[in-house]
Order: structure tokens, then sequence, then C-alpha cells
């Protein structure tokens, strides 16, 4: 017979004495109501029972020196619930006190973030697999937990007694943030991060650089940020654009800042990977460094909008490149044939890898127009010396040096699906956007893959009627068709299956100019998505689903949240 390891025998004997002494509760009996267990995503298992465990001065968090961090998330929580409370954190329950123990399973016995969560009348036990299990398990208890205003016969908040075991369907579950187009503050950052805790996502997609603004200090190339991080003006509306409004617009992080909003997110086990784009959508590097260009004389032109009056300025007085002010792509990208260009951006990665340690490091690798290449002396003889047939294999040349300098490191690369054009790096990762159909080649080729196609995880397009909607890409992606959305594709059958590591949504921002403007894209829709990354496939059920929605309604509601209302069937009052 296979021993038991000691916190599972401690558990199994705390939970058989629950029948003894619950039984002291006036609220053992209590009946409850299908309402009080929503929980989103939906958990593997969630056994009912009656009974309620109260929330008050009586109640104590026991945990061990490992769990501390989560211990605190959890007495944050439940202060926030109970108004002038906050639960102490003890290795030991103490005489007269109800406890909350948080434990890790010793026994191996669960899936990696998985837990087990055990709530009678007089206790509650948390056991996850690892520190993630146990945080995965406070935001389910974070949901379970009403407020005496919902049941306004009891004195304090309360949770009702329930058994669950629940543990996440992929090891992947992101949320992207576009910060270059529009920048946003460490504060509003840190409050991504909180709505990504709250929903079990465990990866922050951070994109740092773009055409229109560079946001990430780079201490030996300080004009990144100097210049880089401000552009001159903004087209105006969508396209198309006939108007700038000649207004300076930037910001960058600092590294401390960048350290800080990193060390925030590992508190509640979220990865932070950064995306520094190459070789394509990268003319704010130019305007700082205009040598990395193919033609450095050669200045910013708009394709379609104009240029505000600072840069025109600027451009007759003898400074050709400037950062650019219409979104969309530029012709203007890396020079892949000059040996300084590799110098540069390994000088720029050394600071990202200490930066952030994360083992992705996300290099772009889309939408690089290869014009200036098809012309360029340094690219045609780069071509020629490495044999390469043409610019898409030039690409995949540069893609795979910058990947064996990340290798070197310890690190790897993801990039968009572009990637595979003129052969994929050895060792990269694939973020499929253009579809699924880049995944798919992927996966057959052995490489891991993270599905994000735009339709429908795209969070910068519509989510309802375009009329009655703030502005945004283009196309609709409501929160039925998120929820219905399935990563694992028909066509990869057996081992390529395994290959698809999940799924991310992606919020690009050239319209979203402020934090309540990016709430109100990725809110609900982010909810569905987490079921779909977390929950068994066969579990998912829309009306089910929306059932459940009013929990984390509530959670937006005290949160001071700005999210859509469709799904709620209320009429939309957003501001642009």
């Amino acid at each position: 017979m296979k021993a038991i390891p000691m916190n599972r025998m401690f558990v199994l004997l705390l939970v058989a004495s629950f029948s003894i002494i619950s039984c002291t509760s006036p609220y053992a009996d209590y009946a409850n109501v299908e309402d009080d267990y929503s929980v989103i995503p939906i958990p593997d298992k969630l056994m009912s029972e009656n009974g309620r465990f109260l929330v008050d001065d009586e109640v104590v968090i026991v945990a061990a020196e490992e769990l501390s961090k989560e211990a605190g998330h959890l007495s944050e929580v439940l202060a926030g619930f109970a108004s002038g409370m906050q639960p102490e954190v003890v290795v030991s329950p103490g005489f007269g006190k109800r406890p909350v123990m948080l434990l890790i399973d010793d026994g191996d016995t669960m899936k990696s973030g998985g837990y087990e969560l055990i709530v009678k009348a007089d206790a509650v036990v948390l056991i996850g697999a690892d520190a993630k299990g146990v945080f995965y398990g406070i935001q389910t208890l974070r949901q379970l937990l009403d407020t005496s205003e919902a049941h306004t016969d009891l004195p304090s908040a309360s949770i009702p007694a329930v058994t669950i075991n629940d543990s996440p369907r992929f090891s992947y579950r992101g949320m992207h943030l576009d910060v270059a187009r529009h920048f946003q503050p460490v504060s509003f950052v840190k409050r991504y991060i909180d709505l990504l805790a709250m929903h079990k996502f465990n990866t922050f997609h951070w994109h740092l650089t773009e055409d229109q603004g560079w946001r990430i200090e780079i201490k030996k190339y300080p004009e990144l940020t100097e210049v880089g991080a401000w552009r001159n003006g903004t087209v105006v509306g969508k396209l198309p654009w006939t108007e700038n409004d000649n207004k300076e617009y930037g910001g960058f992080y600092t590294q401390e800042e960048i350290k800080e909003i990193v060390a925030y997110a590992a508190d509640r086990h979220i990865t932070v990977i950064p995306e520094i784009e190459m070789p394509g959508h990268s003319s704010a590097a130019i305007a700082a460094y205009p040598e990395l260009s193919c033609f450095p004389d050669k200045p910013t032109t708009p394709k379609l909008g104009i240029l505000s009056e600072k840069s025109l300025e600027v451009q007759a007085s003898g400074t050709p490149k400037v950062v650019f002010e219409e979104w969309g792509v530029t012709d203007d990208v890396y020079c892949a044939g000059k040996e300084s260009t590799f110098e540069f951006l390994e000088g720029v990665l050394e600071e990202v890898i200490e930066l952030f340690p994360s083992t992705y490091i996300h290099i772009g690798g889309d939408e690089c127009p290869k014009g200036h290449w098809d012309i360029c002396e340094n690219c045609k003889l780069r071509m020629q010396q490495e044999g390469l047939a043409d610019v898409h294999e030039l690409q995949s040349y540069f893609i795979t040096r910058m990947e064996k300098y990340l290798n070197k490191h310890g690190r790897q690369i993801i990039g968009w699906d572009e990637i595979l054009e003129g052969g994929l790096a050895p060792n990269a990762t694939v973020m499929s956007w253009r579809g699924v159909q880049g995944g798919i080649e992927a996966a057959k080729q052995g490489h891991n893959v993270i599905m994000t196609p735009g339709a429908p995880l795209y969070f910068d397009h519509y989510q309802a009627d375009p009329a009655q909607e703030p502005d945004a890409i283009c196309c609709l992606n409501t929160v039925e068709s998120v929820y219905g959305y399935e990563p694992v594709p028909e066509e990869l059958s057996g081992d390529a299956s395994k290959y698809v590591l999940g799924a991310q949504g992606n919020v690009w921002t050239e319209y979203m100019k402020d934090g309540d403007y990016v709430e109100y894209m990725v809110l609900p829709r982010m909810a569905a998505l987490s079921e779909v990354l977390w929950s068994r496939a066969e579990a998912k059920d829309f009306e089910d689903f929306k059932k459940r929605m009013p929990v984390l309604r509530n959670m937006y509601e005290q949160g001071g949240y700005t999210y859509a209302k469709h799904m709620f069937g209320e009429a939309v009052e957003n501001e642009e």
C-alpha cells in the first residue's frame, strides 16, 4: 500500500473531524442554492453541500512560510468582503479560531496549477499542487464568497460548503497588451495584471516596441526613449485619414518600473513575456538611430495620412527620420545586411534578458515589408554570402540569428506566424494570428504553438454593432464567438495536438487611448477565454456560462472596472 504523504494524511483526518465539530455551528445545515456556486472558469468537479463558513473576526489563515504571499493575498481578499476585518496569518490555528488552511500536496497527486478546495461550516482547507494551485484556489474562493447583502439572514460574509477538485487544461493561458500605440501608466498595467489573475491567466504578453513608439528604457541606447518614445502627432480617426492632431505623444517605462511590474505579476503567478519587434515595426528605433535603416537619409513618409507640423519642420531642418504617426505598417525596417543591426539588437536583448526572467522572449517577426531589402546593396550582399534565395529566406536568416543569440543565453523565442516564411527557426514557438493554419503547420513540424487567431481572439475588434460601439479595428468578435473557440484544430490529431500549448487574447491599442477603453474591450470577453483555456472542452455550455457571469460582473463593479454589458441585455454607455 502506498504511503500517504503527511500533508494528505493530516487533511484526511481534519476532514473526518469536520463531521464532529461542524455540528456546533449554527450554520452547519444552512441550505444553499444553485447560484451560490457560480464559478468561472467552471471547475472539473464541484460537489455542493449544506452549510456556510462565516467570514468574521474569528477567522484565521493557517499557512506555512512558503505560502506566505498567497496567505497575504487571501487575507486582503477576505478583508475586502468583511469591513474592518483583516485575518491574521499564522502557522497553527489557535484555540477558538475557525481556520482557512493553505497547504501544498506533497504527494504530487495533482497536475501543476491544480487544487482541491474543501469548505465546511467550521473550517476551509485549500490544497494546491503547488503555490500556483493555491493561488488559483483563492480566486475560486473569492468568487464563492458572498456578502450578507445576498444572504440577509447571515451576520457577515460567508462561503457555501463545497468540495472542488480542479486543474487547468492548457499550460499557456495568455492575455496581450499593446502599450506602444497608446501608452499605459504603471498603475494601469498592474490593474490589468490583477484582471488576469482574477481570471486565472498565467501569461502577460507585453508589446513594448512599435513603429509608433518605443516604451522600454535601454541604458546602452538612451536615444530609444529620448527620441523613439515620442511621436510629434497622431492621425485623427479612422481611414482614410485627413488630419493630424499635432500633439506630442509618448512615454516609456524605466528599468526600475519594469522590474516592479515583473515582480508584481510574479506574486500573482503570472509570467511577463516582453515583445521587442523585429525586423519590421521598427521605425521608432530607426528614428532614434537612423543607421539601422537600409536608407538612413530617406525621410519617414506617411502612406495615407499626413505628418504633423513639427515633423515637417524637423525634416526640413535636415533630420529625415521621425517616429511614425499613422497606424499600419511602414517600409522602413531594420537593415538585414548590416552587421551593426545585429550588434544593436543583441545589445537591446542583453538588457531585456536581465529585466525579464521569462523563458520566452517575443521577437515579433510579423508584417515586415521587404521592398527596401530588395534594393539594398547590403542586403543583396548578405543574401549572396549566405546563399539565400530571396528576401523571405533573408527574414528567416534574421530570425534564426536572433534565436541563436537568445538560445545561447538560455532563452527561447516566440514569433508571429510570419516567421514560418522562408523556413522556421529551429527552436521557435509560433503564435498563430492569421487564422489557425500557421499553427497547424508549425505543430506538424514539431514546434510549440500558441493559438491567437484574429477571429475570434482579437479583442480590439468590435464586440457588437459597430454603429453603437466605440472605434475598433474592424470585424466582429462577440463574447459567444470567443467562448465557442477551440484551441486545438481538428486537423491536429494524435501527437501533433500536444504542441498546442494554449491560446491568447490580443489587445492592440490604436484606438484605445486610456485604461477604461481597454477594460471595456476586454471585459467580459476575457472571462469567456478564461473558461476556454482552463476548463475541459466537454464542460463548456454558453447558456450556463451566462447564468454564472453575474458573479464576475459583481467583481467588476466592486473593482470599478469598465465593462461591456451586451451579454446582460443592457444598453451600452461608453465614451471614447
